[in-house]
């Protein structure tokens, strides 16, 4: 094992669920050792979260300012070679802008950012400085996802006719912003979550997921924005008809206010020679129904899963992983890119496998849309979405 990466990280301090799950992933297949953070907008909370990680005094910075500044201080080999973007939405942006800027790779927490035109500055950016640029849409990272992709990718569903892409949740049912919720404040509040609530919370995750899975593209869609508790205000439920590239048609649902629901994220793709269905509640099993065959459940850790599942894979069947490994995955993937450019040499195919920039820009676009599209009296809006030139 080479050495670990040296990691910075910019929010995720005391009281922050999000920033622990990234310093767990980070530290779970040994690649990366996190050594500098401003874990906090305010000083004194940043400084006090750092004590609390055991950071050095000198690398535990009261702002994600000073960190940058106080790390291109430091000789090129001592300085950090990454830094987690784990902040409010709002703050993604002129973090990752600027660390980019500065020749240090990012890892950035998702939706990316607020706006395309953000987005868009930011491929900009990355395409000068040539930095990895990774954005944690971690249920990617779960091996029989993988396997889907593949099995997609080989044909063996034969031409894609429908996706179905759920996400249910019940947190959000009440207004717990009210009532002195940090995860639920933030959320709900236009100037730091962005411009839309559930979808860009979790119809982000869905997007990604069915685009990854398929590889398909999409062409339009017509989607329906909810907002149920009183005094919201940003969506907390959503609808989304989809139409894509090559004539096949899907369906994105999300809520955050089903009562009952934890975090029922599910995918269900119907080609014209079969079909599979996965659920992440459940997600070390899959199953696939071939067209003219009995119903088969794939598990995870099996020899007969594709390479790039096998290589996402770290104890044996029947032992589960789950929602930590998968996020685990995705910075493992982004560790391979980072050495693999530090030494000048290709990426292992079946290891660098993460979601990028693009992906990151693409579900920003998918937001927008999805607002737009609600807003709208047309029936379908275009959402096709392509890198800048």
């Amino acid at each position: 094992m080479p050495r670990p990466l040296k990691l910075g990280m910019v929010g995720g301090g005391q009281g922050a669920f999000i920033g622990s799950v990234h310093r767990m992933a980070a530290r779970l297949d040994g690649h990366y050792e996190l050594v500098a953070g401003a874990l906090s907008s305010t000083p004194e909370r940043a400084l006090a979260s750092g004590r609390d990680l055991g950071l050095p005094d000198d690398r535990s910075y009261p702002t994600w300012e000073a960190m940058l500044e106080g790390e291109l201080a430091r000789p090129e080999g001592d300085r950090i070679d990454a830094v987690s973007i784990v902040t409010p939405n709002h703050m993604h942006y002129p973090v990752a802008r600027a660390f980019a800027a500065a020749g240090i790779h990012v890892i950035c927490d998702k939706p990316l950012v607020h706006t395309s035109e953000q987005a868009n500055d930011l491929l900009a950016v990355v395409k000068q400085s040539g930095v990895v640029f990774a954005v944690t849409y971690n249920y990617t990272g779960y091996p029989l996802i993988r396997h889907a992709r593949d099995m997609i990718a080989a044909g063996t569903l034969g031409d894609i006719r429908k996706v179905v892409v759920e996400y249910h949740q019940g947190w959000l049912a009440t207004n717990l912003e009210a009532q002195d919720s940090k995860q639920a404040d933030w959320r709900t509040d236009p100037a730091r979550s962005g411009m839309a609530g559930a979808v860009g919370d979790i119809g982000s995750h869905a997007e990604n997921l069915a685009a990854t899975v398929t590889g398909l593209e999409l062409d339009s869609i017509c989607a329906d924005l909810t907002t149920f508790v009183p005094g919201r205000r940003l969506d907390d439920d959503g609808s989304v008809l989809m139409r894509f590239v090559g004539g096949a048609r899907g369906v994105l649902m999300c809520s955050q206010v089903e009562v009952g629901e934890e975090n029922d994220l599910r995918l269900r793709v119907y080609g014209t020679k079969g079909g599979l269905s996965w659920s992440q509640e459940n997600p070390n099993r899959m199953e696939y129904t071939p067209l003219d065959g009995p119903r088969q459940v794939l598990t995870r850790g099996q020899g007969y899963l594709s390479p790039a599942a096998q290589a996402a894979n770290r104890i044996p069947a029947g032992h589960p992983e789950a929602f930590l490994e998968a996020f685990a995955t995705i910075y493992t993937g982004a560790a391979e890119a980072i050495r693999a450019k530090q030494e000048g040499r290709d990426p292992d195919p079946l290891v660098a496998i993460y979601p990028t920039l693009d992906d990151g820009a693409r579900g920003v676009h998918f937001i927008e849309k999805t607002v737009e599209s609600s807003q709208s009296d047309r029936k379908w809006t275009d959402a096709r979405w392509s890198a800048p030139q």
